[in-house]
């Protein structure tokens, strides 16, 4: 059996996990002011060229999410995102949870428009019993998105002018970001990332750490007592060293970028292998995501060899399923797949 199901079945890449033991005896301060977490943020702002911003470390996409929405939020404001944004749909309500509303707008390929954010706030205000709703607090994009597709760079500008309009952060979650900026169709890189949104995270779970993420704001921005705010959520690493020298290793000689590329080599070789044989795309993705339209009976045959991923039910004989390749990702098993298909 072999999986494609996501892109965190495995543990972590080879050299986080030397990293991990050469440094397992050397004792550290917590909570994310030992050396390697420091020499972590270091290296990440010097790769975005943002020397003013701020990076703390947490476990998981979810956590972080609710933790920077949470914090950015007044109680009284809610988060505007895609219909089929991770927060607005495989979070178990973990944003509402926390008080805050998750204001869906319609996707298309998984992205909301500047046009849409616009259009929504100026009814919004326009509205005289506004005072009576939930208040559009922030607003909150993945790159890439749930379906694989990649925001251009202007329609992250168009997006971050609505923003600054508005007066409400950008928010960009980067859970699988290295998969998304070493696209072939990607036209914007890290730099312009930081300097397009207030807040975003690099995703280390999904790409080659055990687990982790980096929280960047962006704007000398980020909230008094963060660090509290983390705790009070139940987030916060007594051995923040965990994560820090996971992300210091990732952020040293290109690794992160490095292994994101053989991601999408390995989807790359999938798709074209999928289209060949004469299966149809339901969405073209040009990151490690992969949605193919598949027959009832042709999911029920491959489902005993190959693991992945149900996405939705197209009509009654046909489904769209999704394959995920990542830095673990073998040739071999591509090759596999391919020939059972």
């Amino acid at each position: 059996m072999i999986s494609f199901e996501n892109d965190y079945s495995e543990g972590a890449h080879e050299k986080v996990l030397a990293r991990l033991v050469q440094t397992n005896l050397d004792q550290e301060v917590g909570y994310g002011f030992d050396d390697f977490s420091l020499q972590a943020a270091s290296k990440i702002k010097e790769v975005i060229k943002c020397p003013e911003a701020s990076v703390k470390f947490l476990v998981g996409g979810t956590q972080t999410n609710q933790v920077v929405i949470d914090a950015l939020l007044k109680k009284y404001e809610g988060v505007i995102a895609a219909d089929t944004g991770h927060v607005s749909s495989h979070e178990a309500g973990a944003i509402e949870h926390s008080g805050h509303k998750v204001i869906t707008l319609p996707a298309r390929k998984g992205k909301i428009t500047a046009e849409a954010v616009d259009k929504y706030c100026e009814e919004f205000y326009g509205d005289v019993n506004y005072e009576h709703m939930v208040i559009p607090g922030m607003v909150y994009v993945s790159y890439p998105t749930e379906y694989g597709t990649l925001y251009t760079k202007n329609e992250l500008t168009k997006l971050s002018d609505v923003c600054q309009k508005y007066e409400i952060p950008l928010y960009i979650d980067g859970a699988r970001l290295g998969y998304g900026l070493v696209s072939e169709e990607a036209d914007l890189n890290i730099t312009d990332i930081a300097r397009l949104c207030d807040v975003f995270y690099i995703g280390g779970t999904k790409v080659g750490a055990l687990c982790g993420e980096a929280v960047v704001f962006t704007k000398k921005n980020e909230p008094p007592h963060f660090l509290t705010m983390i705790k009070q959520h139940g987030a916060l690493l007594a051995k923040g060293r965990l994560t820090g020298v996971q992300f210091l290793e990732l952020f040293s000689n290109d690794l992160y970028f490095e292994i994101s590329r053989h991601a999408l080599k390995m989807a790359k070789k999938m798709k074209e292998g999928f289209v060949a044989k004469g299966y149809q795309l339901h969405i073209d993705s040009p990151t490690n995501q992969q949605f193919v339209i598949m027959t009832n009976s042709q999911i029920e045959e491959l489902q005993k060899k190959v693991r992945f991923s149900f996405w939705e039910k197209l009509d009654n004989e046909h489904q769209v399923v999704r394959f995920v390749t990542s830095w673990a990702t073998k040739e071999e098993n591509v090759d596999y797949l391919l020939d059972l298909i």
